[in-house]
């Protein structure tokens, strides 16, 4: 579907990173996991960019997570947004979506922390249990994540670069529930060699590749 919803807040949430809260449209089915395109006109030019849903849920909002990019065309203009602005969107698309009905590992390299967040609480909401593996030396959202900490979901949070704390974190986990993986190639490509040498199958974990 295409829309022009209202942006209904726009938030911090850490190191050259924002969440876009959007006015959910009428029609609008999603489920955490898949993403939205998003059309904007920030130079009198037309620039479309994919951003996947970062918000457990989308029955009056839904959420995205925008890494901003000072030098980049779009990321910078959605940052400027203020609480009724509109912006166009295009979606949802994508195959990998949470559907509330298994226990979930959450794999998350970079920005591929808010689809990560968003799987883990919804299946905290729907009584399975979740854990996140998270890749970053700047993380985002870290107050969800301290949350979901609190609430006793094992989160581990591994820096740039330490490739076997990440092999490890994930042989550790790799049997508790769905497999979800989202980052760029190069991260989802080790994430994939780390569940098979866990012992798991690389084909039934559900991974997104930003490219």
């Amino acid at each position: 579907m295409n829309a022009t919803v209202a942006v209904t807040a726009v938030d911090r949430v850490g190191p050259e990173t924002v969440a876009l809260e959007l006015e959910t449209p009428d029609g609008f089915d999603a489920a955490p996991g898949q993403f939205v395109l998003v059309r904007a006109t920030p130079d009198d030019e037309e620039i479309a960019r994919h951003y996947t849903l970062s918000s457990p849920t989308m029955d009056e909002t839904f959420e995205i997570t925008v890494g901003v990019d000072p030098e980049g065309d779009l990321s910078p203009w959605l940052a400027d947004r203020e609480p009724g602005d509109e912006i166009e969107i295009e979606g949802p698309f994508g195959e990998i979506a949470y559907e509330r009905d298994s226990h979930v590992v959450a794999i998350a390299g970079g920005p591929g922390v808010g689809p990560a967040v968003a799987i883990a609480e919804a299946a905290q909401d729907s009584d399975y249990d979740a854990a996140v593996v998270y890749l970053d030396d700047e993380p985002a959202h870290m107050d969800r994540l301290d949350a979901l900490s609190a609430d006793d979901v094992p989160v581990t949070i591994v820096a740039d670069g330490d490739e076997e704390r990440l092999r490890g974190a994930i042989a550790d986990h790799v049997t508790d529930g769905q497999l979800f993986a989202f980052g760029f190639t190069e991260f989802v490509t080790t994430v994939a060699d780390a569940i098979e040498d866990a012992g798991g199958d690389p084909d039934d974990a559900l991974i997104e590749n930003f490219g």
